[in-house]
């Protein structure tokens, strides 16, 4: 399973949660599988769907899903200590690790090579880790869900992309319909 064939598992338990997804290539596939008001796609800031997947959690009461990559874990490292020292049971990082800067051209990440990210994030503090294969993605999100504890969740798959539109929506008008989603739940 690739990345997309993951996303296409995640979409019955994610429809209508608050997602905040990766740059690039895994925002355009969101967006073309299952558009929602309650999704934000990142369009300009690698490394910081976690970051904003847990500011948000913690400002906040609805469960959130940050969905980010192996590349962009490792661009922005100093996530994981920060999530672990600010737990919020209501956050979810979902690391999709397909060993690839898969938006980039597949070059590889260290991620597919010696380092193990469920490792990190466990050396980092934080307390519930669970690699899983692809195909154990869905059921692992959703124990996560009902579990109502901060998780990591590390989904080993193979890298590869496939075609898909780019999102052709203005940021300023993906950014509010977000924002007046996450307004009309709290």
């Amino acid at each position: 399973m690739i990345r997309s064939d993951i996303l296409k598992t995640l979409i019955p338990v994610i429809s209508d949660k608050l997602v905040v997804c990766n740059i690039g290539l895994p925002s355009q596939e969101l967006h073309m599988l299952d558009d929602q008001p309650s999704n934000f796609y990142m369009l300009g800031t690698m490394g910081l769907s976690s970051s904003i997947g847990l500011g948000l959690a913690l400002a906040q009461k609805d469960q959130v899903i940050a969905i980010d990559g192996d590349g962009s874990v490792l661009t922005n490292f100093g996530t994981l200590p920060t999530i672990a020292n600010n737990v919020a049971d209501n956050f979810i990082l979902l690391i999709i690790d397909n060993g690839s800067y898969g938006s980039t051209g597949d070059q590889p990440t260290y991620a597919g090579k010696k380092t193990s990210l469920a490792a990190v994030a466990k050396a980092c503090g934080c307390d519930n880790v669970v690699e899983c294969r692809a195909e154990q993605t869905a059921d692992a999100l959703q124990a996560a869900l009902e579990s109502h504890k901060m998780t990591i969740i590390v989904s080993k798959c193979e890298s590869g992309n496939i075609p898909v539109p780019v999102i052709t929506m203005d940021p300023v008008v993906i950014a509010h319909r977000f924002m007046n989603e996450v307004k009309t739940r709290n």
